[in-house]
């Protein structure tokens, strides 16, 4: 009640003043929805909030709110591997200068940030019209035109009231995740910037737009940074990187190529959009694909496929006489893969820090070797130099030795000159115990985590969807009489199987959010759409199957001509396959 006063804990160990004072419960309820609400930073003091608290601000993208709880075990497993991070793998990192030569030390930011969408593109393929199209609205330094009108690396994050963050300011802030990018200086940190949107989706995913990529060398040698590398650090920290494609500039310039050969790390985070497919005709629309994948072809050297998504991401309507059905389905599975990255997240921090623990180990058995190899007290400098031509087989030996594969080293060429400033002499030498409780991460502490997790099933039902009906509930109890013939023709039922399939349905089963999309366009009343998901539900599991969902679709059609709906199934509606079934239970 109002008078009932409480003491809330700070959201992290620290000092907050005001959440050590007693506060009533409605000053509660407004704080902790600051809370949550503003970036999951505290309103107050700054203090940046756990991956538990992350959990609260699923949006748009995540489960609906009833199904979070669900959710936690992701959330929790974050909180886990932060604590094996610090606990077992930094002490190894710091031992062994990995952060200094390889990849940054993380930070609680790291690992508490919400999931990443990167955007890659060349000018004017439609990098900023796509975030405006997620977001449904403006952000603070948007331009859009055919020119060339991002200049700069934009961070579009939720805040409370619209406003820009020079990247200077956002790269020494402790909550957030931006910290590794001071290391390519402040000419670089002059050309990013952070929008801070009111927008419910930005309380879910941070997106990253990026300037478009011309042709030619000017715009490399104009620039007083590395476009690759700082490309390549947004890689590793995204947890979708998606590259676009205007159906009429499927060129790829030779920095486009370089910027692309950057992400060969994250090569499972890449997905290709073909933008503004409206603007050609069905027919130059498969040309255009097939251009786009010879192209891609030459870039991504795998003989694995891109997923390409086909359709047109603005606010205007399709062009008249254009494949208005591809690009509806092609958005909805885009945005349904969208929808997903608050899951995928947890295992995406969990697969890159099991990556990471790899290639720190095998760092620090390189650093180790190095120093054994040294001599105590002359001929340093010529020993060094003699290591350093030499590590092609350097590497070679190490690997024979410790039984590694070759994909966890890092390219030669890179850690010669990470480490050629470095006296080997002063190497730490190897420390097995250490690299032992690596090992112990990866053979026993991760998979602990990863069993927790629900089975692909459930994770599978949860995305699509509670099970049941979507509708009112309206019973209608019936007992079916076995018959030698459906009433449901072979016709219809290939009418039906189709749309059945275009649903995508899960282990041969539709969910009710899955199947209400398909039912509505009906235009039927949720009266008479409840009582049909009652009839066609003939087993009672709350979800559809192949012939329960064309018993469903019969039924609409019947109503919109006008036929009266029965309190009972006909017996001979009831699919054969669920007779018998019926029949024991009458």
């Amino acid at each position: 009640n109002d008078s009932t006063t409480l003491r809330l804990q700070p959201v992290k160990t620290g000092d907050c003043p005001l959440f050590r004072s007693k506060l009533t419960a409605a000053q509660v309820f407004i704080f902790a929805h600051l809370i949550l609400r503003a970036s999951c930073v505290c309103a107050v003091c700054g203090t940046a909030a756990s991956a538990s608290t992350t959990a609260a601000a699923m949006g748009w993208f995540g489960a609906p709110k009833e199904e979070q709880a669900k959710q936690q075990v992701y959330f929790s497993a974050i909180d886990g591997i932060k604590k094996l991070y610090h606990d077992k793998i930094l002490p190894v990192e710091k031992m062994y200068k990995f952060g200094e030569m390889q990849s940054t030390y993380l930070s609680d930011a790291d690992f508490d940030a919400k999931p990443q969408i990167l955007l890659l593109g060349q000018y004017s393929v439609g990098k900023t019209s796509f975030i405006r199209y997620l977001l449904e609205r403006e952000f603070p330094g948007m331009h859009i035109g055919p020119e060339p009108t991002t200049d700069r690396f934009w961070a579009i994050m939720h805040g409370t009231e619209e406003r820009v963050i020079p990247g200077n300011a956002m790269a020494v802030q402790e909550g957030r995740p931006f910290r590794g990018l001071q290391q390519f200086g402040t000419t670089f940190l002059s050309k990013f910037e952070s929008a801070l949107c009111p927008s419910p989706i930005l309380e879910s995913v941070t997106l990253i737009d990026t300037p478009g990529v011309l042709s030619g060398e000017k715009q490399r040698i104009g620039r007083s940074y590395d476009f690759a590398k700082v490309v390549e650090w947004f890689a590793h920290k995204s947890d979708l990187i998606l590259l676009l494609f205007d159906a009429h500039k499927l060129d790829i310039s030779d920095e486009f190529k370089r910027t692309i050969s950057a992400l060969k790390d994250n090569d499972e985070k890449i997905r290709v959009i073909l933008n503004k497919a409206d603007t050609v005709d069905e027919q130059q629309l498969m040309r255009v694909y097939g251009a786009l994948m010879w192209s891609l072809g030459k870039v991504f050297i795998t003989p694995e496929v891109k997923r390409v998504y086909i359709s047109s991401f603005w606010e205007k309507p399709y062009a008249p006489n254009t494949n208005h059905t591809l690009f509806d389905k092609e958005k909805e599975d885009l945005l349904r893969e969208l929808r997903d990255l608050p899951r995928n997240a947890a295992v995406r921090k969990i697969n890159d820090l099991v990556k990471r623990t790899r290639y720190a180990k095998v760092h620090a058995l390189l650093i180790g070797h190095l120093r054994n190899q040294m001599p105590a007290f002359f001929s340093r400098a010529s020993k060094q130099e003699e290591l350093l031509k030499s590590m092609p087989e350097v590497f070679r030996v190490v690997q024979r030795e410790h039984h590694l594969p070759f994909g966890d080293f890092p390219e030669i060429e890179s850690f010669i000159a990470s480490v050629r400033d470095y006296d080997f002499s002063k190497f730490p030498k190897l420390d097995l115990a250490a690299i032992e409780s690596m090992d112990k991460v990866l053979s026993a502490d991760i998979p602990v985590i990863m069993n927790q997790f629900p089975t692909e099933r459930e994770v599978q039902r949860t995305t699509q969807g509670d099970a049941g009906n979507p509708f009112e509930a309206f019973d209608a109890a019936f007992c079916a009489v076995p018959a030698n013939v459906w009433s449901i023709t072979e016709t219809e039922q290939n009418k039906y199987r189709g749309i059945f399939l275009s649903c995508g349905p899960v282990e041969g089963l539709l969910s009710g959010d899955a199947a209400k999309s398909v039912l509505m366009k009906s235009k039927l009343s949720f009266e008479i759409l409840g009582k049909i998901w009652n009839l066609a539900d003939v087993d009672k599991d709350g979800y559809l199957d192949e012939d329960e969902f064309a018993v469903a679709m019969h039924l609409c059609h019947k109503c919109m001509s006008g036929e009266v709906l029965q309190d009972r199934l006909d017996p001979l509606l009831v699919p054969p396959k669920k007779r018998a079934a019926l029949e024991a239970s009458c």
